[in-house]
């Protein structure tokens, strides 16, 4: 059998699975940001009446992935299967929605990297045959995440300039072999870097350097053109990260600037929302892909784009240990293809 493989870590699909929908849920304060007409839904209370941050994370994740189906005329039985994780111990929020939804169901973690990491999976396992529908979808909630890795919202410490939002919101595609939509046509699976970073308040810095070393992989295997891309995207490296992610690329001979933007970034206005570097969590690039990239991709606005969500793969207890920050991002490639 012919390999699909470009070069050392590019798989081209060879059958183009289709994004035949998407779709975004955010909270409160990712609703007054600059994408706020691009969101499916802005929930009004970040609990969503539910007991726990981390429950309320969970029922994010079932609002998304029963959106996603009902765009697109399916019904949940009709999932092959259910690809996703979040950022909690045992990606709590993921297997608590899937038991709810009762579709097979693949965890995975890959931290702020696994909307891109599911979408990477769900399109070789679609391209190979293996799959009609797979929803493919992650999430992430600030008080969930602060209470996981840093300090409960009660503690009310103050947080470097360096530090960056989480984001409160989850995000899902359901792709199919065929149908209307963008088709994905390339994947590039990450290496884990670690350059010695040690302050978990600095993420952008810690997965800077797996960014670069995805995108400049894809462009030395399949030697694309930067600028044949409407939209580079990394998920949520934030001002800091995105900063030494060019100048990165830039000593490597790869300037990616003018088609380069950050979903971290792009969450907030960085003026008036008090976010410091910028947004970040599964929930960041999950919710501006589903909701501003893919609608913009929808009407034609951009027929490129790449998809580089980035995730920093510390835990509470490496950090107690610690331990410096290993990161990953993996790449995916979305066209208007007839």
């Amino acid at each position: 059998m012919k390999s699909k493989r470009i070069g050392n870590r590019t798989v081209k699909l060879e059958n183009k699975p289709t994004i035949i929908s998407a779709s975004s849920v955010v909270g409160p304060k990712e609703g007054e940001g600059p994408l706020r007409e691009y969101f499916d839904i802005i929930l009004e209370d970040d609990l969503c009446g539910q007991k726990s941050w981390e429950l309320a994370e969970s029922d994010m994740v079932k609002t998304s992935m029963k959106k996603t189906c009902e765009k697109a005329n399916k019904k949940l039985e009709d999932i092959d299967y259910m690809i996703g994780g979040d950022l909690l111990n045992q990606i709590f929020p993921a297997s608590f929605a899937a038991r709810d939804l009762s579709i097979p169901f693949i965890g995975i973690y890959g931290a702020c990297s696994t909307m891109a990491e599911g979408m990477c999976i769900s399109s070789m396992l679609i391209d190979g045959g293996f799959a009609d529908l797979i929803l493919s979808g992650t999430s992430s909630h600030f008080c969930a995440a602060e209470r996981q890795f840093r300090f409960p919202l009660e503690f009310g410490n103050q947080k470097p300039m360096t530090a960056q939002w989480t984001v409160t919101g989850a995000g899902s595609v359901l792709i199919s072999p065929k149908g209307q939509g963008p088709k994905v046509t390339h994947v590039t699976i990450g290496k884990v870097i670690d350059k010695g970073i040690d302050d978990g308040n600095n993420m952008g810095a810690a997965m800077a350097p797996a960014a670069v070393d995805t995108i400049y992989s894809y462009f030395n295997d399949t030697k694309d053109d930067p600028n044949s891309f409407d939209v580079i995207a990394t998920g949520d490296l934030g001002k800091l990260g995105k900063e030494i992610t060019e100048e990165l690329l830039a000593q490597r001979g790869l300037d990616i600037s003018k088609v380069y933007m950050d979903c971290g970034i792009e969450m907030f206005n960085m003026k008036e929302q008090d976010v410091h570097c910028g947004g970040s969590g599964c929930g960041c690039s999950a919710t501006v892909f589903c909701g501003y990239i893919y609608k913009k991709l929808k009407n034609k606005e951009f027929n490129k784009v790449m998809l580089v969500s980035t995730g920093a793969l510390l835990s509470p207890t490496s950090t107690l240990q610690k331990q410096t920050i290993p990161s990953v991002a993996h790449a995916v490639i979305i066209e208007n293809k007839e």
